[in-house]
Order: structure tokens, then sequence, then C-alpha cells
């Protein structure tokens, strides 16, 4: 069985707004507008069609942040905090045999950099990364990457997402899909107790 696993609310929960604050100066105006600008602009970003340093310099000026690349890289980084519960999952499907892919909207800032940080990535046979791909969930066209690059049957793949929107189009593509609550995780065990995983 083929199992596709979001990253973001799925593996990672993540917090970028109290990690990002960490960059505005003293005394900012409308930090709060800031902060809602930055993250407006990420799926732009996490489809590859900005650079990273562009991305970068575009969010200082927006932040009037005196800090450096690689300041704000850190700080893009140091959001994450890995879902214990479907970490002891992953390690059982795998130990199972159970192919495992992660398809997440996700950029170049954290992947590689978050498989060497979390080592149990490593556990995944496969990536489908939005910043390689060109497009982001719930968009057909990743979608439809995911099934044609890894010769997927919809209708034997079991799909893991937080969104309801990834969901649905997870479903008018044919997979077996989840929608992950990690306030719920026994909801989810259940599911794969009743698909059979």
């Amino acid at each position: 069985m083929t199992f596709l696993f979001d990253i973001g609310r799925v593996l990672l929960d993540f917090d970028f707004e109290t990690s990002m604050a960490r960059l505005l100066p003293p005394g900012a105006a409308d930090p709060h507008a800031r902060l809602v600008a930055l993250l407006d602009r990420k799926d732009e970003f996490e489809t590859g069609a900005i650079e990273p340093d562009a991305y970068i310099a575009w969010a200082l000026a927006l932040l009037g942040s005196p800090a450096t690349h690689e300041e704000f890289r850190h700080a893009w980084r140091d959001i994450f905090t890995p879902i214990a519960p479907m970490w002891r999952e992953v390690r059982e499907l795998a130990a199972a045999g159970h192919r495992l892919i992660l398809f997440s909207n996700t950029n170049s800032i954290h992947c590689p950099w978050a498989f060497d940080a979390f080592p149990d990535f490593a556990l995944f046979h496969a990536a489908v990364l939005s910043f390689e791909v060109g497009a982001v969930k719930p968009e057909p066209a990743i979608y439809q990457h995911a099934i044609a690059s890894h010769h997927l049957d919809p209708a034997t793949t079991l799909y893991i997402d937080d969104l309801p929107a990834n969901i649905a189009a997870g479903r008018a593509h044919g997979f077996r899909s989840f929608q992950y609550d990690q306030a719920n995780h026994a909801a989810f065990q259940q599911w794969l107790r009743d698909e059979g995983a």
C-alpha cells in the first residue's frame, strides 16, 4: 500500500508568526499586518516562482528588519515541532513495508534542510514538493504530477493532509483521503484500521 503524507500539521506542527516576529525591529508599525503580508506571498515562494534570496530580500524589507539573510533562514526554519503520535505511525507503516511518499507545499529553505534536522524523514521513499513541481496543493497539477511521477494507483493510495481543500482535491483525484487533526489522533488510527492498513 502507498501512503502520501503532508508535512505541515501532519508530521510537523509549525508556528511561523512567533518565529518571524523576532525579526521585527522594536516599535515596528503594524507588526501583525506585516506578518500577514509576508505569509500571504508564501504560496508564490512555495511554487518556486521566487528564488530564495529574492524572497528573503523582499521579506526583510517588508518587515523593516535589519536581520541578515542567514538570520532570516534560521527564523524561517525555527518553526517546527514534530507530531510524535504521527511519527510513531510512520515508523510502524515503514516497518510493515508500506511505500511512503511526502506530498507537501514547501520551499527550498525548509527542504532539504528539514530532512537532515528530522532524521526520521529517511523512512520516506520519495517526495513530491511544491517548489520542485511548480504547483501547490490544491492545484490539480501537483496531484497529477504525483500520480504520473510515482506511478500511483489512487484507488490503493492513502492520502493524509490537514486542510479541507487539499483533501477535497485528493478525493477528486481518486485518493483514499483523510483530513488529519492532531487533537484527535485516535480518529486517524481508526481510519487506518478501516482502510486495512
